[in-house]
């Protein structure tokens, strides 16, 4: 009994490793909305062969050979334990290793789902502790080892029998979410969506127009249905004049049901890129996509769309709803930007409205051109809800910088240009264009572009180029060797200089690089794109 004890201890110690890392990435998964679990988990199928083939091995051999041999059947026990131990302490030390922006948050939904979990593995475990028969015991451990490793599926398993009731919960707080909405007849609420560059204009929006009313833009990344309801049910109250809905999608049609959700009546749509292609399937899915937005506003409402978008331009609307288009580079947009001026310390732009001949100067904390369209953006609405010029150049002013997104920082003995929340093409190609700007010495540090389907290597390929001729750094910092060949082969194809490239696994090892190009001249190093979450080497 002692022995078996001993062996359900480990046994456990690995458990708890195995199912921590499970759940993690089942929730960073969307709990397997539009099978991204599965599709993780079958990319990373070679997380399968370690140490718990060994152990199922061992199992077989116990369950066929030594059940009935006593002293040989406790040694092979305590081999087993020992293999438990170190199978837990290798994914301890990989969580601890794992360079993850979002933390495991252990949310009710993740509770009931340990609780599920635990369930599954105690109808092996308990009968193994109590039983005497020898091979049913072994049978039992069999068993048990099995769901050890492919403890990912088992988790998933206990997602799926947890379905019923996170629908019932789901539907519970949507109801009381749309009566608090209904119950609010004054509330303006302004949907955001776009290929990226959502949560910058989202944000962006909330600090302009909290210059006159009390706007609550979703918290940071909640742009799916149970984010949307969590704001309304848990941050929104009688005080809220204006609700900014940030609006994700994975597929099309998941826009319109948002809207369907919350039903908008003015909406900003971003830019129109490649982002999330694979799932989407095809560049005009997301196109209709994005436009779901756009079409669900009633005709008393506005869109605000970019004009140097051409996806943007030459879509044809299927409903009536008054259009106010922003550009840069477009000579007939409604309220457009001009004279954009790039610094250490920010940007300075002039504004025109379009039929009046005055200028507006406007000057902000943030970085790069696309950052102009935001603004651009939140001074159309600002203009539309009567807020005066003068409010919204001291509002633009004192607009924050967000996180991860082209955020100017002192690191230290260098500057850091942190771009690290998203990667698509336009946005990378943006973020070159900003470091270019810089005069010192300039770093690229980045694993290359996600979840861009069949053309993730063609892009990556040509970001290589970009920030060989647009970024002209001094270095490149690639971060995993394999994933970021495609970027390499784009640098070596400009005849960047090869001996400016270094390649490290593990981003933490970027750092001490970069504080030691310190010299007369400032540093600034780009971190740019997804770096390594859920796709580590």
């Amino acid at each position: 009994m002692i022995v078996k004890c001993i062996l359900v201890l480990s046994f456990i110690f690995a458990l708890i490793y195995k199912t921590r890392r499970s759940l993690h990435m089942l929730q960073q998964n969307l709990y397997n909305e539009n099978n991204r679990y599965i599709k993780w988990v079958l990319q990373n199928y070679s997380d399968f062969f370690d140490l718990d083939i060994i152990f199922v091995c061992l199992c077989l051999i116990g369950y066929f050979v030594v059940y009935d041999l006593g002293v040989a059947s406790n040694v092979l026990m305590l081999v087993l334990s020992a293999i438990n131990v170190v199978i837990g302490l290798k994914i301890k030390s990989r969580i601890a290793h794992d360079q993850n922006k979002k933390p495991l948050v252990y949310t009710q939904r993740v509770k009931r789902l340990v609780f599920t979990t635990i369930v599954l593995y105690a109808l092996v475990l308990v009968p193994f502790i109590f039983f005497g028969d020898n091979k049913v015991e072994w049978l039992l451990l069999l068993i048990g080892s099995a769901m050890l490793w492919i403890n990912y599926f088992v988790v998933f398993i206990a997602n799926i029998i947890n379905y019923p009731y996170e629908r019932c919960v789901y539907y519970h707080y949507k109801h009381l979410a749309q009566s608090k909405l209904k119950s609010m007849s004054n509330l303006k609420i302004i949907g955001i969506t776009g290929s990226y560059g959502k949560t910058s204009s989202k944000n962006i929006l909330g600090d302009i127009l909290n210059v006159k009313y009390n706007a609550l833009p979703t918290p940071k990344n909640l742009n799916t249905y149970n984010g949307l309801i969590m704001t309304v049910n848990n941050h929104m109250d009688k005080f809220t004049d204006i609700f900014i809905a940030e609006m994700g999608a994975y597929v099309k049609g998941e826009i319109k049901g948002l809207c369907n959700l919350v039903h908008p009546k003015y909406g900003i749509l971003t830019t129109i890129g490649t982002a999330h292609l694979e799932s989407f399937g095809s560049e005009q899915n997301i196109i209709d996509g994005k436009f779901e937005l756009i079409e669900s506003l009633p005709s008393d409402g506005f869109a605000v769309l970019n004009g140097d978008d051409p996806k943007q331009v030459s879509y044809h609307l299927k409903n009536k709803v008054r259009v106010i288009w922003i550009g840069i580079d477009n000579e007939d947009a409604d309220v457009r930007a001009t004279n954009i001026r790039c610094s250490g310390s920010g940007t300075t732009f002039e504004v025109y409205l379009k039929g009046k001949s005055d200028s507006y100067t406007f000057t902000t904390k943030l970085l790069g051109k696309h950052n102009v369209y935001n603004i651009l953006a939140g001074i159309a609405c600002g203009i539309e809800f009567d807020i005066p010029m003068d409010d919204l150049i001291r509002a633009v002013k004192g607009v924050r910088p967000v996180e991860h997104r082209l955020e100017l920082k002192r690191l230290g003995n260098f500057y850091q240009i942190d771009d690290a929340y998203n990667s698509n093409p336009v946005g990378a190609k943006n973020a070159c264009e900003v470091l270019s700007l810089m005069d010192g010495i300039r770093v690229v540090v980045t694993p290359g572009m996600i979840e861009l389907g069949a053309k993730e290597e063609e892009y990556n390929r040509e970001f290589g180029k970009q920030i060989a001729t647009i970024a002209k750094p001094d270095y490149v910092v690639l971060i995993g060797e394999n994933r970021t060949k495609p970027i390499y082969e784009g640098l070596v194809s400009e005849k960047f200089d090869k001996s400016k490239i270094v390649v490290f696994n593990d981003v933490r090892a970027a750092y001490p690089f970069i504080g030691s190009l310190t010299g007369k001249e400032e540093v600034y190093a780009l971190f740019e794109n997804d770096l390594p979450d859920t796709y580590n080497e």
